[in-house]
């Protein structure tokens, strides 16, 4: 069957960075970090005191109402928000969003979380011994599909992808597949979660996945690629893009950010949390994506990385990258890890980094690698300095390599007709 080509045709992006496309990409082109000191709860009594939050979210200024929120978790409200603006940039229509060959797929690592922790909160702290009839359904990871779908009359499918880290790439892979092969024209996909919660942190802390020595210093916490990394900052948000056939796209007059080429995916079948050290496995995924992208090594312009911080994720995948694109990734391909700026945002980082990296093609700009100041020499890769620069980009690409060994890798071009 011939491959049809694919476009992203719509973005939005609620993040520790802006409640918006626009905000979050005018934060990465200027170096500014999301990282604060922890509020949704209080980080006293907690090893770690920082995270990544969505400052002053309020989803009522998205159109959903305080009864609707009320009954959904923040992860969702986050991709219902996200998922209005892509909506309304891609200037989809309802009767785009009805067709039966429109669908929604989005990952999340986690779900619910902050729903479980502060329902059990209240149930012992309350005395009544009661839960809201609401709780599950706030909880459970397809209710932020579900109301995305209920939102637009999306009936094509409404699909949830849970590969830890990797959701969000994962998804959007999905997505691509769908629409190449005929089952969908378009596609709403991206990744949410919403997880800085006291249990949370306490559990993410205890796996000692998480910095603690930047409590008095939170800007400069979250350091991929460098020396004195010592684990990564939890983060939270949403973010969609619009897939769109290219035909399809071309039809209705769409704007075309970009060209979805690639998905690649393995598993690494190894470790609960830890990558398999030699990077073979992430090497498998990014050289699928390269091969059904039909894009050779020394054509990628910019490799944004998984890049968490922690000591295992960025030798890793420092290694994996050497090992598959050689020289090229020491002296011609730009990489860097956008983490730095947004932390870590589990099931919504891939997604939200698959719009850094297609603003970096649309946009003709090189994220930076903030926060390396002293390169780890098993690190040996063309980091992107802590500042950013202007520059043509032909082809990036944009991996998530999540705990439980799931890898996933996404090649995005620039359109050309």
């Amino acid at each position: 069957m011939e491959k049809r080509r694919v476009v992203i045709t719509g973005m939005g992006a609620v993040s520790p960075l802006g409640h918006n496309t626009n905000e979050l990409w005018d934060a990465i082109k200027n170096y500014r970090c999301g990282i604060d000191r922890i509020t949704l709860f209080d980080p006293t009594n907690c090893p770690v005191q920082i995270a990544a939050e969505v400052k002053n979210f309020n989803p009522e200024e998205f159109g959903i109402s305080a009864k609707s929120a009320s009954r959904m978790g923040r992860f969702t409200q986050f991709l219902l928000a996200a998922s209005h603006e892509a909506v309304r940039d891609a200037n989809l229509t309802s009767e785009v969003l009805t067709d039966e060959k429109t669908g929604v797929v989005a990952g999340s690592g986690v779900g619910g979380m902050d729903v479980i922790d502060q329902t059990f909160n209240t149930y012992v702290e309350s005395g009544k011994k009661r839960v809201s009839p609401f709780t599950v359904a706030k909880l459970i990871a397809n209710e932020s599909v579900a109301n995305v779908s209920m939102e637009f009359g999306i009936t094509g499918c409404a699909l949830v992808v849970s590969s830890a880290c990797a959701s969000g790439t994962d998804a959007i892979g999905m997505a691509l597949k769908a629409i190449r092969y005929g089952e969908l024209d378009v596609c709403l996909t991206g990744g949410c979660e919403s997880c800085i919660t006291d249990y949370a942190i306490k559990g993410f802390a205890s796996m000692h996945a998480l910095t603690s020595q930047y409590n008095d210093n939170p800007q400069k916490a979250s350091r991929p690629f460098d020396k004195n990394r010592s684990g990564f900052v939890m983060g939270e948000g949403g973010a969609m893009l619009v897939l769109e056939e290219l035909e399809h796209a071309k039809k209705r007059g769409a704007k075309i950010y970009a060209e979805l080429a690639g998905y690649g995916v393995s598993a690494d079948a190894y470790h609960i949390t830890s990558p398999l050290p030699n990077g073979d496995m992430c090497a498998r995924a990014l050289r699928n994506a390269l091969r059904d992208a039909d894009v050779a090594s020394e054509s990628v312009d910019y490799y944004n990385a998984h890049g968490t911080s922690t000591v295992m994720n960025d030798a890793t995948e420092s290694r994996m990258l050497l090992d598959v694109f050689g020289d090229h990734a020491k002296t011609k391909m730009k990489v860097s890890s956008t983490k730095g700026m947004t932390g870590h945002c589990v099931g919504a980082a891939g997604a939200l980094e698959a719009i850094i990296s297609t603003m970096a093609i649309y946009d003709s700009f090189y994220p930076a690698n903030i926060n390396c100041d002293e390169r780890d020499e098993t690190c040996d890769i063309n980091l992107v300095d802590g500042h950013g620069f202007s520059g043509n980009i032909d082809c990036a690409v944009s991996a998530s390599l999540g705990f439980g060994g799931h890898n996933g890798v996404l090649v995005l071009k620039k359109y050309r007709d």
